[in-house]
């Protein structure tokens, strides 16, 4: 007991603690935030000792580097950098598509300088935001017109509301999709005011089924969505949308078609097999849906292209003004839909596209550069280029597995579950996958230059530091 006592009262002082001279390298950070950070490092080694689990003396380079970590870790912005090894392109829990340098440079301009955001240069006079991206988006896709606002969901509401608002909106059971978040079509229905019909079953709709839902007095839009997050194989019939065009035509009624992933370009001879923006409006569709930040390659939004008759009616909606997208994102679209305008620079400008489109030989000579590096500075682990499975990800082609090469990482007296850990809590989070017990850093989706920063991350991990 009277050891535990001497313990205690061997703690230093907070004013003692303050008064080292190693503080000035948190200079920036609030008296307030250290003098409170000061209290719980003295505190947690207070609690050691109380509990039995400390029977030595605290020495202040404990107290330094506990505390030092404590306000390393408050001054961190929550939205950080992380390393994507796993292998999924669209990623949508680490941000979906990684912006082009294009889009990057576009953004840093616009950022901290004021902008023609509605302003008309040659008029000198107020101008529209929409206008701004309208004119490269009607170029690159041949729509009549276009509109953004801030993601899929809200374009999909925005024209129910538009369009359909106290009217029935046709769609297929097998097309009633969730879009992730617990959203799902039905809801985002709902709230727009449109009132759903559901028709055929979820294997099976014909156009029978939407000649039979169709009213002159009730029914406003025919929605087609594409199952871009899932597959119905088997026992499937399904009404497609050159179909839908040909009973639109029929019976007057406008044909949207919400196809979520905004693939651009053809990618079919990468191994991508997805329907491209012009296709559905070659098909007759009067206006297409997608997002900006899946297969297009660009920032968060929803993009809204097709008729113009119909476009001005979704400009004039309150909903336009309430999802309207802010100069950063117009900034970055402008910028990435500009990298189509020459179809051979998309590939090559596009971070989505380049990762998704990288051959595997490409893949395993950078799994072996790699894995050189990782030798280097990390010798400690046993390291091995494995072939693996890559994903497109974000809700976009589910059954098109991608093959690629990674470097898996075993021993260094550590499970690849507490290896796993130890990497997402180093200083630049490095987030992997588990396959067979093994680490796997998936190539795809971490660029040659970010190949140091990884092994930092794996070093770190072998002399055992949790920085998060």
């Amino acid at each position: 007991m009277e050891e535990r006592h001497e313990l205690l009262r061997g703690l230093p002082k907070v004013d003692e603690v303050l008064l080292d001279e190693r503080l000035f390298l948190f200079a920036s950070t609030p008296r307030d935030i250290i003098v409170e950070s000061v209290r719980e490092v003295i505190d947690t080694f207070r609690q050691e000792i109380l509990s039995g689990e400390r029977t030595c003396q605290v020495n202040n380079e404990e107290v330094f580097d506990k505390l030092s970590k404590i306000l390393k870790e408050r001054a961190r912005m929550n939205l950080r950098r992380v390393l994507n090894a796993t292998g999924v392109v669209l990623h949508t829990n680490l941000g979906r598509s990684r912006l082009s340098r294009q889009a990057y440079n576009a953004i840093c301009e616009i950022a901290d300088s004021y902008s023609t955001l509605e302003y008309d240069l040659k008029l000198g006079e107020r101008g529209s935001r929409h206008d701004i991206i309208s004119g490269i988006i009607k170029k690159v896709t041949g729509a009549q017109a276009a509109i953004a606002v801030n993601n899929n969901a809200a374009a999909t509401m925005i024209v129910l509301a538009a369009l359909a608002r106290g009217k029935e909106v046709v769609i297929s059971r097998g097309e009633l999709v969730e879009v992730g978040g617990a959203f799902r079509i039905p809801d985002v229905m709902s709230e727009s005011g449109a009132i759903l019909k559901e028709v055929g079953a979820t294997n099976k709709t014909r156009t029978s089924d939407y000649i039979a839902a169709y009213d002159p007095e009730k029914t406003a839009i025919f929605l087609k969505v594409h199952t871009s997050n899932y597959r119905i194989v088997g026992f499937t019939e399904d009404v497609s949308l050159n179909e839908m065009v040909e009973l639109g035509k029929k019976y007057s009624v406008p044909v949207v078609y919400d196809m979520g992933n905004g693939l651009i370009s053809d990618l079919s001879r990468y191994g991508l097999h997805e329907p491209t923006v012009s296709e559905a409006l070659k098909a007759g569709a009067d206006i297409v849906l997608f997002s900006g930040d899946k297969l297009l390659g660009g920032p968060q939004a929803g993009v809204i292209i097709g008729k113009k008759k119909y476009i001005d009616i979704i400009k004039k909606h309150p909903l336009a003004r309430a999802f309207r997208v802010d100069k950063l994102t117009l900034a970055a679209l402008e910028a990435t839909f500009g990298s189509y305008i020459d179809g051979n620079n998309a590939i090559k400008d596009i971070p989505t596209l380049r990762m998704i489109c990288e051959s595997v030989q490409s893949l395993k000579l950078r799994a072996g550069k790699l894995k050189e590096i990782f030798e280097e500075y990390c010798p400690g682990f046993n390291y091995e280029i494995e072939e693996c499975i890559d994903q497109v990800g974000g809700g976009s082609a589910p059954t098109d597995d991608l093959k690629g090469y990674g470097v898996s990482i075993t021993g260094g007296g550590l499970s690849a579950q507490k290896l796993e850990r130890r990497l997402r809590k180093a200083e630049t989070p490095l987030i992997v996958r588990i396959n067979h017990d093994r680490v796997l850093v998936n190539v795809r989706t971490l660029s040659d230059d970010e190949f140091l920063l990884a092994a930092q991350a794996v070093k770190s991990a072998q002399e055992g530091e949790e920085n998060a």
